[in-house]
């Protein structure tokens, strides 16, 4: 497994828990970013993910159960098929397309979706009363690596305008804060 690999699973194995503990009935908790539920933090996920993969990269993934019927069953479903992309050496480096600019498929993960997985981690646990604490290595290498790209990162239109925090937060309250979410 490549460090992406590892990356990939360590960060997606905290979402799981995360999915695989929601309580009874949070499902439709409200949850970050606005107008959103739990549900949607998944359904974000199954959505897009596979969507991106087949335009920039015709890579197509299995399709697992529809969010709404099973949040639990489509998010394994999604998490198996990454891994298995990750995995396979000739799809990991197949190249990919994306409006930043060409990449690797394995890339473009790392960069797009194991960094969006990690952040929605900690919007399925303020949703549902989980534990909010991601892992500090992930949380640190994505702040640095998004700080320099503050001006076309809000350009986007992904993210709201950043939530100001103390100057000496730690290092999660400073993403979630940069993120547009307020800690």
């Amino acid at each position: 497994m490549s460090e992406i690999s590892d990356r990939f699973t360590k960060v997606a194995g905290q979402f799981t828990q995360r999915v695989v503990t929601v309580p009874a009935g949070a499902w439709d908790n409200p949850a970050p970013p606005e107008d959103w539920v739990a549900r949607d933090v998944v359904g974000h996920l199954v959505d897009w993910i596979p969507s991106f993969l087949g335009i920039y990269a015709g890579v197509e993934l299995p399709a697992g159960p529809p969010v709404a019927d099973d949040p639990v069953a489509a998010w394994m479903a999604l998490r198996d098929a990454l891994q298995a992309t990750l995995d396979d050496p000739q799809t990991a480096a197949r190249a990919c397309n994306p409006p930043p600019g060409p990449t690797t498929v394995e890339q473009a993960v790392d960069q797009f979706m194991t960094n969006d997985i990690l952040v929605h981690t900690w919007d399925l646990a303020r949703a549902t009363g989980l534990d909010e604490t991601l892992d500090a290595e992930e949380v640190h290498r994505l702040l640095l690596a998004m700080q320099p790209y503050d001006d076309a990162l809000r350009a986007s239109g992904q993210y709201g305008p950043r939530v100001e925090v103390a100057d000496d937060a730690d290092d999660q309250t400073k993403l979630i804060a940069f993120t547009g979410r307020r800690p």
